[in-house]
């Protein structure tokens, strides 16, 4: 009654002596126990058992009697140990042996536990696992001498024990494994019990599913595993007993095991075998074999660090024997998981492991037959040594660069070739590495035969063959022999003594490979800007009109080359200034509004970004070199380039003659600029994108738009979001500047592009950009958009002005024949008093009059 009290009122009412009452209860409960099994057979006892503790509609006293030692366990230490000093330890060992070891027959009546069944199993295991997980609770069941029959019956009578003990059973096990002593170790050593669980188990893997064998494996195991920080008897006694070869015959037996079928306690197999390779006596000793070169910073001195050494090379036996037999995911992927554990604890371990049972060597001979996950995990282990343990391992890679060489697997091949490429980025030591053991020379080889393959195929209706991983694998190379040239003078005159130049620059013309290729190219202008400018030159000028992304990346990678003066001259002498015109010409009618033909499939942002970085590799080849720019002027290049971005198609290029339109407002065009992308006052498309290319050619007059990047970069290797060719209607209504800023602000340098009237003058780089300004200056018009169009052309008028307020600018300006330029290219607004420009052009033109430089202009 106190019992049912304490339970209604959630455990308020106190006991004057709980520990007392705890030991009373207890031993009633275990005389209780002996009673009901004494002198019985095994199947009547159980029933027997089953009777007393289960719950009645009026609560028994065996029921009650347990729930009352079940709350009283959950209460402090010390009535724990009262209670395990009662002797229940041993009599409930006794119970959970019945239960486990002997099923009730089945009726046409049997159906699953009930709920009161479960709730006095539950109770039942929580009192053996408080009990059980102390020091002398292990020693009080030893008494029943139960223990060891319970783990061998669990190795001999798996299949015919009851279903629904299983799991509490091992639970139970486990948790005594956890706490074991030297008594019990010494007890279990003493009935031989290791030895026969695992003849029993030998017995069990042959006749049971792999999912049993593993779940009453694991239990045993436990116990081995746990009792070696005690005494090293137990696993002496498994060792002996050809323990490992009985792992290794039911793990080899678990291929394609489900999570349902025992894959938990497969895992807890190999994570146990795992830590006993830490579990011996004795320190392994290896001889130090390193080969060179190493890592600057590689020392393996200081790889030997206090930790968990690997001091038994059987359990890893086990591990590696399984991974060369077996070809299943999950089990090959879980021991490469292990093997990284393993180094984790310490970094010597690779070297103790590898000196001597050489595990990574031999997995590399067979890994092209793993799946194709656990090839990927390898070679992230394999590159783990490198990057992790910084060390350099000359057989492995020998093994990998022949796997590469033999190709009998292309994913295998590229996994490889990948992991060889990520060690390539370490350090610049593996540019000499892999040229010395000729993996340079094979790729080199490969990529020839490919290029062979694709010229043969180029100008075909023959589809591209190599498709999926093939395709990627040669990605791959071209991206290798990148990395192996970087920054090696060496290695890219070997490229070039193998004559492979002309066979590299034919990856140019796929996109998947022309990122990598371009890299390549960049570092032979480190020994010949030459064949680099006449290689990227004459591939511009022979791509066809509608090629603008090979064009655009071609453009980039020449920009970086002209960063470097050393450069300019030799893109002067390979026609790089007419190349870059071309591109200008090709594009005649692009930017016509409403766009016509195949440009409308094209979209006026790419065209825009074309004509940008066309632009950026003139400025660059002329920035800082007279000579060039000398070359420019002299040839009348600037009025090429005026008559190239005059036939674009935004400007007008009728000859009918403007007719003059009263302004009633004047902006300034930084104004115009405002108002053309950040307000709401429309705009025509025209008039949108001649206004980006003055941006642009302001930006070159002033020598700096080879330092600009307004475009956003594609992405155009394997894998990646290439950028839609047929881009979305309302994205051609944007522009490059506008749409990227929060709020649709332009950019600062926008602003600062045009100026403002009153600051101070400017310096001016190339005043013959000017002129192209001033030349496309009566084409800012359009009909229908006459006062529009005016407005503009008188505000890039004043803009023109502002550039011409100090003396040096103004002599500059002349030399450069801007006096010539606005008579030929403005006579209507010379002609006519009433032009909007006349007026403004007549004060230009009066400033660089006064210079006195062209008199035969004046007259």
């Amino acid at each position: 009654l106190g019992f049912q009290a304490w339970e209604q009122s959630a455990g308020v009412i106190i006991f004057p002596n709980i520990q007392l009452l705890a030991s009373e209860v207890s031993k009633l409960l275990t005389r209780e126990i002996k009673r009901n099994i004494s002198g019985k057979p095994a199947e009547e006892a159980r029933l027997a058992l089953e009777q007393l503790l289960q719950q009645k509609e009026e609560a028994g006293d065996g029921h009650l009697l347990l729930k009352s030692v079940y709350l009283l366990s959950q209460t402090d230490l010390r009535t724990l140990w009262n209670i395990i000093g009662s002797g229940l330890p041993a009599a409930l060992m006794q119970c959970l042996y019945l239960f486990f070891t002997v099923p009730l027959k089945k009726t046409s009546d049997d159906r699953e536990m009930s709920e009161g069944d479960a709730q006095t199993q539950e109770m039942l295991v929580k009192i053996m696992l408080n009990m059980y997980k102390e020091e002398q609770g292990i020693e009080e069941l030893l008494a029943a001498d139960k223990l060891q029959s319970l783990i061998i019956a669990t190795s001999s009578l798996w299949d015919q024990c009851s279903p629904s003990w299983k799991v509490p059973t091992g639970h139970v096990l486990r948790t005594i494994s956890k706490a074991q002593t030297k008594t019990s170790i010494v007890y279990l050593q003493a009935v031989d019990c290791i030895k026969i669980a695992v003849q029993n188990l030998f017995t069990l893997a042959d006749t049971q599913p792999a999912g049993d064998a593993c779940e009453a494996a694991s239990i045993v195991l436990c116990f081995v595993k746990d009792s070696y920080p005690v005494s090293s008897a137990l696993l002496t006694e498994f060792e002996n007993n050809d323990g490992y070869q009985l792992l290794l015959k039911i793990l080899l037996r678990c291929e394609g095991l489900q999570q349902s079928q025992g894959q938990p306690y497969l895992d807890e197999i190999l994570d146990m075998l795992t830590c006993l390779t830490t579990c011996g006596k004795t320190e392994l000793k290896v001889s130090g074999n390193i080969v060179h070169p190493q890592l600057p910073h590689f020392d393996f001195e200081q790889t030997q660090s206090p930790g968990m050494t690997v001091k038994n090379l059987q359990p890893f036996q086990v591990l590696q024997s399984i991974f060369q037999k077996s070809n299943d995911q999950h089990l090959c992927g879980r021991i490469l998981a292990a093997i990284g554990t393993i180094w984790a604890w310490d970094r010597v371990n690779f070297f103790l492991l590898e000196w001597t049972l050489q595990p990574i060597n031999k997995f590399t001979d067979i890994i092209h037959f793993k799946p194709q996950p656990v090839q990927v995990q390898f070679f992230g282990l394999v590159e783990s040594i490198v990057l992790d343990l910084s060390y350099v391992p000359h057989e492995i890679l020998k093994k990998i660069q022949y796997l590469i060489k033999e190709n009998i697997v292309p994913f295998c091949t590229l996994t490889a070739l990948q992991c060889l490429l990520s060690m390539t980025h370490k350090d610049l030591l593996f540019s000499d590495i892999f040229r010395d053991s000729g993996l340079l020379g094979l790729l080199l080889a490969l990529l020839r035969k490919e290029a062979k393959i694709l010229r043969k195929s180029a100008g075909t209706d023959q589809p591209d063959v190599k498709e999926g991983t093939e395709k990627e694998l040669n990605v791959v190379m071209l991206k290798m022999v990148a990395a192996l040239t970087a920054r090696s003078v060496r290695n890219t005159v070997v490229l070039k003594d193998y004559g492979m130049v002309p066979y590299i620059k034919i990856f140019l013309d796929d996109e998947c490979y022309r990122n990598a290729t371009l890299s390549i190219l960049e570092q032979l202008s480190a020994i010949n800007y030459e064949e680099y400018m006449s290689i990227i030159i004459g591939a511009l000028c022979s791509s066809t009109q509608w090629e603008l992304h090979l064009k655009l990346d071609l453009l980039k990678s020449l920009l970086k080359i002209l960063e470097s003066p050393k450069s300019h001259s030799a893109f002067r002498t390979c026609s790089g200034f007419n190349g870059l015109l071309s591109l200008l010409s090709d594009m005649e009618g692009a930017l016509q509004d409403p766009p016509s033909g195949q440009w409308a499939e094209v979209g006026q942002n790419c065209i825009l970004e074309l004509v940008f970085y066309t632009l950026q590799g003139i400025t660059a080849a002329l920035h800082l070199d007279p000579v060039n720019s000398n070359f420019f002027q002299r040839n009348g290049l600037f009025e090429k380039m005026a008559e190239d971005l005059g036939s674009l198609g935004c400007f007008w290029t009728e000859g009918k003659r403007q007719i003059p339109v009263n302004l009633e407002k004047r902006r300034t065009f930084a104004e115009f600029l405002d108002a053309a992308f950040c307000s709401s006052e429309p705009f025509p498309l025209w008039l949108k994108n001649c206004i980006w290319i003055l941006n642009f050619l302001d930006h070159m007059f002033k020598g700096t738009l080879h330092q600009e990047n307004f475009f956003k970069e594609r992405k155009t290797e394997m894998g990646e979001e290439a950028r839609d060719d047929q881009e979305a209607p309302q994205a051609e209504e944007e522009h490059p500047f506008a749409f990227k800023r929060p709020g649709n602000k332009l950019p600062a340098s926008a602003y600062m592009l045009w100026g403002n009237p009153e600051e101070k003058d400017c310096t001016i780089v190339h005043p013959g950009v000017v002129c192209v300004m001033v030349r496309l200056l009566p084409k800012l018009y359009k009909e229908g958009h006459a006062q529009l169009s005016q407005e503009i052309q008188c505000a890039l008028v004043d803009h023109i002005q502002s550039l011409v307020k100090s003396e040096k600018s103004r002599q500059v300006m002349c030399e450069s024949g801007l006096l010539s330029t606005i008579i030929t290219s403005c006579q209507d607004a010379f002609c006519s008093d009433s032009h909007p420009l006349h007026l403004p052009l007549t004060r230009v033109f009066e400033k660089l009059a006064s210079q006195a430089v062209e008199p035969h202009v004046l007259r």
